[in-house]
């Protein structure tokens, strides 16, 4: 049996959906918006998040008459119900993959009501464990500035960190993140699958990223003949990250990963993320966990998927608090501890995360 499977057939009665936005200012000088989908049945309720990036998707919302989603089903019943369904029926997406952060969305709330209409988790339908969650922090390092690496630190000594270098770190900056043996993830951003702008590969900077960081995941370099054999000598600590949405784009992947980092709403679907998941597992992939900054919902559900698959990765799904503007006194420390009683898809978060 798959892991689909064990809850493809969960029964699934919807009577009404809502749907609200939220808008935060987040480190950067950015705000972030994200809307939350909810599925309604009598008095239980399931909810998941749609982390389209561009605002104006969002901002369209309110113009869109309420779908309908009222009917019973299984969960693969529903999931296969949305093909049919245009999730931005006013106006096309400002990218084709926020169709599937949408679907994602709606997917993850389905299965948080079904879970919850049933009585039963994930950690059962799997037969799994919910572990401690072992997290990494994503954070800016601007013009090779480290000051909020540092800053975090002198309030969480023990913070590792998952970070996006770019051609304005100098020497200095390579060397003062060495010095923290804190950076655990580097992302290069050469196979982002439509999600930014990739980033030629220059053979200097490679070869600095890899000399000055041993110990770190390199998470989608380009791969060009000027750093093909950088890149063979480095092969365990390569990983696919962005365009990873079906187990089709592991397979036809311009290097053999050794890593992936598994977003599950880049997938759209759960039965995309859970194939994906099993692949990784067959092909001795080893996995760790990310996020597109979610606001709300979603963020519980990328820990939980990553109690129950990839506890142990560097996962890059760290409480709220620190993607705000300012560096809070009071940020947990890794791991996070699985909640005692959980419902659907829920991991509750403290008020302080």
């Amino acid at each position: 049996m798959t892991l689909y499977d064990c809850i493809a057939d969960l029964p699934l009665t919807i009577s009404g959906s809502d749907r609200t936005s939220r808008r935060r200012e987040m480190v950067g000088e950015t705000t972030r918006v994200t809307s939350t989908f909810v599925l309604l049945a009598e008095d239980e309720f399931g909810a998941g998040e749609d982390i389209t990036h561009e605002a104006v998707d969002h901002e369209a919302l309110p113009d869109t008459l309420p779908f309908d989603f009222a009917g019973e089903y299984t969960f693969d019943e529903f999931s296969q119900s949305l093909e049919a369904v245009d999730l931005f029926p006013t106006k096309s997406p400002k990218r084709e993959a926020s169709r599937a952060y949408r679907r994602w969305a709606l997917e993850s709330a389905a299965l948080d009501l079904a879970l919850k209409q049933n009585d039963t988790t994930l950690a059962s339908r799997f037969g799994r464990e919910r572990s401690p969650v072992r997290f990494v922090v994503s954070t800016p390092v601007p013009d090779g500035d480290t000051t909020r690496v540092e800053g975090i630190l002198a309030v969480n000594p023990t913070c590792e960190f998952a970070l996006e270098p770019t051609d304005e770190w100098t020497a200095d900056t390579f060397a003062r993140l060495a010095e923290t043996d804190a950076v655990r993830v580097l992302d290069l951003n050469g196979q982002s699958g439509g999600d930014g702008d990739s980033q030629a590969p220059n053979p200097e900077f490679y070869r600095r990223v890899f000399e000055t960081l041993p110990d770190a995941i390199v998470a989608d370099p380009v791969v060009s003949d000027d750093v093909h054999d950088l890149l063979a000598a480095n092969s365990d600590r390569l990983s696919l990250g962005a365009s990873v949405r079906s187990t089709a784009d592991i397979r036809d992947a311009p290097f053999e990963p050794s890593w992936c980092r598994i977003v599950p709403s880049r997938f759209g679907t759960v039965r995309s993320l859970l194939e994906t998941i099993e692949y990784c597992a067959e092909q001795d992939i080893s996995m760790y966990g990310g996020g597109q900054c979610e606001l709300c919902v979603g963020r519980g559900h990328i820990q939980l998927l990553a109690s129950l698959f990839y506890p142990d990765g560097p996962n890059d799904v760290a409480p709220r608090a620190y993607n705000k503007p300012t560096i809070r006194a009071d940020l947990i420390s890794s791991p996070l501890e699985p909640p005692e009683a959980p419902t659907g898809m829920e991991w509750k978060q403290l008020e302080f995360e």
